[in-house]
């Protein structure tokens, strides 16, 4: 890994950072702890090597007598077991925890009670029990001790209380402890060095190289392999990582597939509108040079059918024009729908008045069925009319002489359902997944022939959208077509 990386690479530096510090703390630790339990271990056998002189000194004398120390007895005992074990410091209590005499090495206390709670414990769960009580010679410090009561005829005189940590042992210990710490520090320091750089080397290792394998993949990715996907890793960052990046991934192709697909069929539309206006162009072009070549020579008769001729191209290319607008604006949202309400039934009556004319013409039979008391629509009244319209023309255009169109209302509670359904020769199932697709045209064999820009449908489907509705088809090969969709009732 280049140093200029490592520089950069905050997430390397929190990892480092934070396992240094947890190394630290827990060396600290261990070493507090380590510390702490030999110092109790040593106390613990130094109470059961000695936790029985306080006993053994009240069977050999009676340190106490009508209440007052037996000084020159009791100090000769006391002096004797302190040849054996220098660090005993031994005290006579009274039942209230008073020092009444006492025998240690520099001959001073700086305090002159007990607390006697520690002994009666002591004396209650017995003498190989752990517990600290006072230290006399240093207030506020807790220590081992050994204790027994003294009994005169029966009755309680008083404790003898004896330190087995001194003054001069607790240095002594210290000084031992500190060497013991510091070789245990040095110990532990380079054990955790050692420990350190094997496991930081080997997790340092795992995670650069998983991070390398993913950059492998991300450049295969950049360099054009598309199906380059990272396999595995399915915990921890490197599993939401790794996610993120195959499911980016798969975004960045879908919308690369959406976007080559929008290619193709923008230039489809081309394609398509091109040919759509150059017919109609063509033939008003030859039939205006006919009539400004041969104008002299043509009869009235055959002037007018030429201008009849050149009238019906220029309507079909404004048709054609006012759907690309129409559809553009749409496209783009600008359009807004103006709703109110009104009766369906109206206005479907109106436009087969328009149509009914052209219907005859190609011999095709209209009919509405619909009941007289359906209620009004809450829509825009043109756009649904030109919704209408674009499904009737389709119907029309591929309803063969003597066929039929259907335009059906029906209630379905919030809602009123308009069905168009012609007698046609129907469209392919495989089709009809596509037949409202923007700048979508069928070849001619396909669709019986017709001609159009293929928009009349988009349209529709724009426009269905806008009133937050769906448009849907049933079709089958010779059995015709039908379009359906539903308006709100006007509530």
């Amino acid at each position: 890994m280049p140093l200029s990386s490592i520089k950069n690479n905050m997430l390397f530096w929190k990892i480092t950072t934070v396992f240094t510090s947890l190394l630290i703390v827990l060396g600290i630790t261990y070493v507090v702890i380590a510390s702490w339990m030999s110092k109790r271990n040593f106390n613990a056998i130094n109470e059961q090597l000695y936790g029985d002189v306080a006993a053994h000194l009240t069977r050999m004398t009676k340190p106490l007598k009508d209440g007052k120390p037996d000084t020159a007895v009791t100090h000769d005992i006391i002096h004797s077991i302190m040849v054996i074990n220098p660090s005993v410091e031994v005290y006579l209590l009274d039942t209230t925890g008073k020092i009444i005499d006492f025998v240690v090495p520099d001959k001073s206390v700086k305090t002159s009670r007990v607390d006697l709670a520690p002994i009666e414990q002591y004396l209650k769960d017995g003498a190989y029990t752990y517990v600290t009580g006072d230290n006399p010679k240093n207030p506020g410090e807790k220590t081992i001790f050994s204790a027994a009561p003294i009994f005169d005829q029966g009755r309680l005189e008083g404790y003898v209380y004896a330190i087995l940590a001194s003054e001069k042992q607790a240095s002594i210990s210290a000084a031992l402890n500190r060497h013991f710490l510091h070789s245990l520090g040095t110990v532990l320091f380079y054990a955790t060095l050692l420990v350190a750089f094997l496991v930081g080397t080997i997790t340092f290792f795992l995670i650069t190289d998983s991070i390398c394998k993913i950059s492998a993949i991300v450049m295969r990715f950049k360099d054009g392999d598309h199906k380059a996907r990272i396999q595995g890793y399915a915990k921890g960052n490197l599993g939401v990582l790794t996610s993120t990046f195959n499911e980016m991934a798969d975004t960045i192709v879908s919308n690369m597939n959406k976007l080559t697909e929008m290619d193709r069929l923008r230039q489809e539309l081309i394609a398509n509108v091109s040919h759509d206006l150059r017919s109609p162009l063509a033939i008003t072009q030859g039939y205006v040079e006919t009539l400004v070549i041969k104008g002299d020579t043509l009869s009235n008769e055959e002037r007018k059918r030429y201008l009849s001729i050149v009238m019906s191209s220029l309507k079909k290319l404004s048709h054609l024009v006012e759907q690309l607008f129409e559809y553009s604006k749409l496209e783009a949202n600008q359009v807004q729908p103006m709703k109110e309400a009104f009766l369906l039934t109206e206005l479907v009556s109106d436009i087969l008045m328009k149509y009914d004319i052209l219907a005859k013409k190609k011999g095709i039979s209209f009919s509405a069925e619909a009941r007289e008391d359906l209620p009004p629509v809450f829509a825009d009244i043109a756009l649904v009319e030109r919704a209408i319209q674009n499904l009737i023309d389709n119907a029309l255009k591929f309803t063969p002489e003597g066929g039929k169109i259907t335009i059906t209302l029906q209630d379905r509670g919030s809602a009123l359902e308009i069905a168009i359904a012609d007698t046609g020769i129907g469209i392919p199932l495989n089709d009809q997944l596509y037949i409202f697709d923007r700048y979508k045209k069928f070849p001619a064999h396909e669709m019986r022939n017709a001609e159009g820009s293929g928009l009349g449908l988009a349209i529709v489907k724009k426009i269905i959208e806008l009133h937050h509705a769906t448009i849907n088809v049933k079709s089958a090969p010779g059995m015709g077509t039908t379009f359906w969709f539903q308006l709100p009732i006007n509530a």
